[in-house]
Order: C-alpha cells, then structure tokens, then sequence
C-alpha cells in the first residue's frame, strides 16, 4: 500500500487560492461579457483559466512524485515539457479553430498566471509584516 504524498501546506494553499482566484475571475467574466452579446469570449477565456488551473495542479503533482520517487532530471523535464506542449496545443486549436473569440483562450492563461504570481506572494507578503 502507498503511503500518501507530502505536499507543503502552502503549495496545496497556493494552488487553492489560485484555483478559487481564476473561478471568481470566470464568474465575473461571464457576468459581464454575457450580457455584452461577447459570450464566446467569455466562454474561452474561462477555458484558458481552467488550463491554468490544470496546468497548476499537474505541476503540484508532479512535484510531489519527483520529491517521493526521484526520476532522472531529463524524465522531470519531459513531463513538464509535455504538459506545456499539450496546454499550448489546446490554445492555439482553441484560437485558429473560432477565431475571433478562440484567441480568449489565451488571455485566461495570461489572467490565470497573474493570479497565480500573486497568490503565490500572500505567504511572503505575510512572513514580511511579521518581520
């Protein structure tokens, strides 16, 4: 029987402050551009942020299964370079595909990563007041 994977506190933290961060933003995005008769747009860009948020927990993910079973460094970067290539894929089929509002796509994973920066900065941030 496996004994379940550690992973720190804050990365899980991280990654969930920035997936409830991106479906805030969705919300939003969907409220207001709906009613502006730019739903496809509204659409794609909640595409990109669940990208992201994909993106973000196969990271953690793999993370966790590098620090428990220690692959090569080289296996480490395939899978990292494989998950890119796969998200990269999806967004420009997503873009070439239903242009105009396709390219949407792109602007939730530019959203997402922002958000992602800066849930990542909270528990610097609060490690910095303390000082």
């Amino acid at each position: 029987m496996d004994t379940p994977a550690y992973t720190p506190p804050v990365t899980r933290a991280t990654v969930r402050r920035s997936a409830i961060a991106a479906s805030a933003v969705g919300v939003v995005a969907l409220a207001v551009l709906i009613p502006l008769g730019l739903a496809p747009y509204a659409l794609f860009g909640c595409l990109g942020l669940a990208l992201g948020v994909l993106n973000s927990v196969m990271a953690l993910r793999a993370v966790v299964r590098f620090a428990n079973t220690k692959p090569s460094k080289a296996r480490f970067s395939g899978s990292v370079l494989g998950r890119l290539a796969v998200i990269t894929v999806v967004a420009f089929a997503c873009a070439l595909l239903f242009r105009p509002a396709g390219i949407a796509v792109f602007a939730g994973l530019a959203v997402f990563q922002v958000l992602a920066v800066a849930s990542a900065m909270v528990p610097l941030i609060k490690e910095i007041r303390k000082r």
